[in-house]
C-alpha cells in the first residue's frame, strides 16, 4: 500500500520519531505506515491506535532532552511534532542548537514562529503589519485596564475575549452583555486561565461562516492542503460548551474556487511572504482559522500545526505520499511536489466521554472496534491496560468515512459509531447540520 515515489526524486528509507498522542497524530501515523518511504515509525507518547502503526514511547512531547537522547540512540531521520505546545517551547530551537542534533530535520517552525498561535497578539501585530484581513483589536494587560473596559464601550456586543497565551482551546469567550464582558475582562487579567490570560485581546466579533484552510510550507514555497469545518460545540444544533471539535468535514461546500482564490491571494501569500520578511524561521503546517463575512475572507486565528479534528478528514482525501511531502519540506523542496487530492468527500464523527467538555471519567473499557467496516477509526484519547483499549481522555476516537458525498459519509460513520460500546459514551448525530 502506499503511492510510488515521484519521478527523480531522491529515494531514501527513514526512521521517524512523531510527537503527540492525539487523534491527529493517529491519522499523520496511518498516512505516514502507508510510505515505502517509511523504515521505522516511533510516536512519544502515542496512544492504543498509534501502537497498531508503529512503537510507542514512553516520552512526553516536552521532554526535549530525553527527545534528543533517544533520537540519537534509534538514528532518528525526521521528527514530525503533532501537537502546538512543544512548538511554543521550542523542541526545534533545542534540536538545532545541539551539535549532535542538529542535522535532524524538525517539521515545525521555530518558537519564534509558533507565537502566531502562542501569543494572539503577536499573531494580531503579524496581520496588521502583512496587511492580511482580520477583525479590529485591542491588547489589555493588567495596567490599562481601565483603557480595556473603555474600549468595550466603542464596540457593539457581542464581545470577544481572547487569552494572548495558550488556554488549551478554552481562552475565547465570547459575550453579549457590556457589563459581563467587563467583569470578565477583570476576571482573566486577575487569572481566570492563569499566565494565558495576563493578557487579553479584545476582538471586533466578526459574523459569518467558519471554514479552516491549511497549508503546507518550506518558508518559502507552500501548498494547499484540502479546507474543512469544525463542529466545536458539545450539543445538537451547535449549541452549549465549546470543546476540541466534535466532527469535521471536507471539503466544505460555501467555499467555492473564487472565495478559496481570495483566501489564496488576501491571506496564504502574505502569510508566507510575511515569514520571510519578519526572518520567522518556519516549515510545517499552518492552519488558518477563517471567517466567511459575505463572501470576503478575515483570519480568526492562525495555529502552527495541523487542526483536530481536522487532520481525521484532510489526511484521508491526500493521495500523495505523506513522508515524501515531509521529507520535500525539510530540504526546501516543497515546489516539487505535486500534490494529489481525493474529491470524494470524508467526514469524521468524534465519539467522547461523558461529562466532556467539563469534569469526565477515564479508564473505561472500550469495545466493538473490531466491528467497524467501511470507515476509519482514529484513536484520539485511548491506552492500552492489559488486553483491553480503554477511554483515556475527553475526546476518545474519531470515526472517519470517504464518500461521494456528505449524506453517504455521515451514514457509514453513524452505523459505526453504534458498533462501539464504553460506559457514557456521547457523539453528537448532526455533524454536517448546517449544509
Amino acid at each position: 500500500m502506499g503511492s510510488q515515489p515521484q519521478a527523480g526524486y531522491n529515494f531514501i528509507k527513514m526512521n521517524i520519531l512523531l510527537l503527540g498522542s492525539g487523534g491527529r497524530e493517529h491519522a499523520m501515523a496511518w498516512k505516514m505506515a502507508q510510505s515505502p518511504r517509511l523504515t521505522r515509525l516511533f510516536v512519544a507518547p502515542g496512544n492504543a491506535g498509534t501502537a497498531q502503526l508503529g512503537t510507542n514511547v514512553a516520552i512526553q512531547s516536552d521532554d526535549f532532552e530525553a527527545l534528543g537522547r533517544f533520537a540519537l540512540e534509534e538514528k532518528i531521520d525526521m521528527v514530525v511534532v503533532g501537537p502546538e505546545d512543544p512548538l511554543v517551547k521550542g523542541v526545534s530551537d533545542f534540536f538545532r542548537a545541539e551539535p549532535s542534533l542538529k542535522n535532524i530535520p524538525i517539521i515545525g517552525p521555530s518558537a519564534k514562529g509558533a507565537r502566531l498561535e502562542g501569543s494572539k497578539e503577536f499573531a494580531k501585530e503579524f496581520m496588521q503589519r502583512h496587511g492580511i484581513p482580520t477583525a479590529r483589536y485591542f491588547t489589555v494587560v493588567k495596567e490599562n485596564l481601565a483603557e480595556g473596559q473603555a474600549y468595550l464601550e466603542t464596540m457593539k456586543a457581542p464581545y470577544v475575549l481572547k487569552a494572548d497565551g495558550l488556554a488549551a482551546g478554552k481562552g475565547v469567550l465570547i459575550i453579549h452583555s457590556l457589563e459581563e464582558a467587563k467583569s470578565e475582562l477583570k476576571a482573566m487579567i486577575d487569572g481566570k486561565f492563569g499566565t494565558a490570560s495576563a493578557k487579553v485581546v479584545i476582538e471586533e466579533c466578526l459574523v459569518g461562516i467558519e471554514l479552516s484552510v491549511f497549508v503546507l510550507t518550506d518558508g518559502r514555497h507552500y501548498k494547499l492542503l484540502p479546507e474543512a469545518k469544525d463542529y466545536k460545540r458539545i450539543g445538537e444544533g451547535d449549541t452549549g460548551l465549546n470543546t476540541g471539535g466534535m466532527g469535521c468535514v471536507s471539503p466544505v461546500p460555501f467555499a467555492s474556487t473564487e472565495f478559496l482564490a481570495k483566501v489564496e491571494e488576501r491571506i496564504v501569500k502574505p502569510t508566507i511572504a510575511g515569514f520571510q520578511q519578519d526572518g520567522l524561521d518556519y516549515n510545517g503546517f499552518v492552519f488558518i482559522g477563517l471567517m466567511n463575512q459575505g463572501g470576503d475572507p478575515y483570519v480568526i486565528e492562525y495555529n502552527v500545526r495541523m487542526g483536530d479534528p481536522e487532520t481525521e478528514v484532510v489526511l484521508p482525501r491526500l493521495k500523495t505520499d505523506l513522508v515524501e511531502v515531509l521529507d520535500a519540506i525539510a530540504k526546501k523542496q516543497l515546489h516539487t511536489v505535486n500534490l494529489e487530492i481525493d474529491p470524494n468527500a470524508c467526514v469524521t464523527v468524534m465519539l467522547v466521554s461523558g461529562g466532556y467538555p467539563e469534569a469526565y471519567e477515564k479508564g473505561k473499557i472500550i469495545s466493538g472496534l473490531e466491528n467497524v467496516q467501511g470507515s476509519l477509526l482514529f484513536h484520539a484519547g485511548t491506552s492500552l491496560q492489559g488486553e483491553n483499549v480503554v477511554t483515556n481522555g475527553g475526546r476518545v476516537l474519531a470515526i472517519s468515512s470517504l464518500g461521494p458525498d456528505f449524506p453517504s459519509a455521515l451514514k457509514k460513520s453513524y452505523a459505526n459509531a453504534q458498533q462501539i460500546h464504553f460506559d457514557k459514551m456521547n457523539y453528537r448525530s448532526d455533524i454536517g447540520f448546517d449544509l
